[in-house]
């Protein structure tokens, strides 16, 4: 299997950022790790083995970056407008480093967003905002609105609310969507969701489904036994919707 590793400097966020790539060819798929994960989560958990298949036969090309979350999302000693700036800012990052790269390395017309847990939520949330650069989102456990509260999981912005944190949020930004052409593009995307029946989230992606229907937006949500919320449920599900 083709890895590759790759590190710069990047302007916007101010520090070296690193990344993994894997294959040679296929569909590129973007892969955000977990709230504690890094660019090499994904070969640590073994899902690049799952996937080996697909990659050593051209079928996907892997690009795992790496996460700046405790510095943005989870800061807790920042103000929750200086956390979703610093997310903005990443989201910049991947849109104009990331994506040129995988452009400029590989010409197939299929970008896939994916991740699991929170990196499922960086996965539909660059995607939905930016539909034109997608053609898939494969996410798996994730929350689509930091804002929601369940057991030991709380609103990451503690309480506060702007413009940037609605727009930054696909559950709330999405219920008052209403442009066609954006409507279209999001309704021509592959989407799969994906969590256990024993999940905190289990609710949320139910609500989150059931709003994305009311869009016109054909997806799929499947619930897997269990809490089906750490690597060995990801490695099997990852051949079966990447």
């Amino acid at each position: 299997m083709n890895r590759e590793y790759h590190r710069w400097y990047s302007d916007r966020l101010g520090r070296d950022m690193e990344l993994l790539v894997f294959g040679h060819a296929g569909a590129k798929v973007l892969v955000f790790p977990t709230r504690d994960g890094r660019f090499h989560e994904y070969e640590d958990l073994r899902v690049t083995e799952a996937l080996g298949h697909k990659i050593n036969a051209g079928q996907l090309q892997l690009y795992c970056v790496d996460s700046i979350v405790w510095e943005s999302l989870y800061c807790d000693w920042c103000h929750p407008a200086d956390r979703i700036r610093r997310h903005c800012a990443f989201e910049d990052y991947v849109l104009n480093e990331v994506l040129p790269l995988m452009a400029m390395k590989n010409p197939h017309p299929c970008t896939i967003a994916h991740g699991c847990s929170l990196g499922a939520y960086h996965a539909v949330n660059i995607a939905l905002r930016h539909p034109h650069l997608f053609k898939k989102i494969a996410a798996f456990s994730g929350r689509y609105d930091l804002t929601y509260e369940v057991d030991c999981f709380r609103d990451l912005f503690s309480g506060h609310r702007d413009e940037l944190i609605y727009f930054h949020s696909p559950a709330q930004f999405l219920a008052n969507l209403d442009c066609p052409n954006r409507l279209g593009a999001l309704r021509s995307m592959d989407i799969t969701l994906v969590v256990g029946n024993e999940d905190p989230f289990l609710d949320h992606n139910r609500r989150f489904s059931h709003l994305l229907w009311a869009k016109g937006i054909w997806h799929a949500l499947h619930v897997w036994d269990g809490r089906a919320h750490r690597g060995h449920d990801w490695r099997r599900m990852a051949p079966l919707y990447v």
